[in-house]
């Protein structure tokens, strides 16, 4: 039997890069409504929902080509249109079905959307 390291009954903490401090905290806060906890010359440490987002202060962020952070929201559209209502621009990609308010559902069922943050990280809300 194999062992392992027991990290299930450990809280996860999520991060995330920033080369622009000052916008990250406007929008991690501001547009987001994330609580601000702490920030400090390394990173802008958030309160997302329990879990801690560490948005850490880098020299250059390399965005990934996938989502990094996601949130799980009972009402994607709803949540889609206050994101627009923000400024935030949801993502379209080619060959991915999107309704008018940019969420492809998936075929499972899930409605998913895609947005990023200053930085150029892929975010996304999802209804699953």
């Amino acid at each position: 039997m194999a062992t392992h390291a027991g990290f299930g009954a450990h809280a996860i903490v999520a991060f995330v890069g920033t080369a622009n401090a000052p916008k990250a905290r406007l929008f991690y806060r501001d547009v987001l409504g994330l609580k601000l906890v702490s920030e400090d010359d390394f990173a802008l440490v958030f309160d997302a929902n329990g879990t801690m987002l560490r948005v850490t202060r880098v020299p250059n962020v390399q965005p990934a080509g996938y989502t990094v952070l996601g949130w799980s929201v009972k009402d994607a559209a709803a949540a889609a249109r206050r994101l627009a209502a923000a400024g935030v621009a949801l993502e379209r990609y080619p060959g991915m079905p999107q309704d008018e308010d940019g969420i492809w559902t998936s075929p499972a069922g899930g409605r998913i959307a895609w947005f990023k943050d200053p930085d150029g990280n892929t975010l996304s809300i999802a209804q699953l």
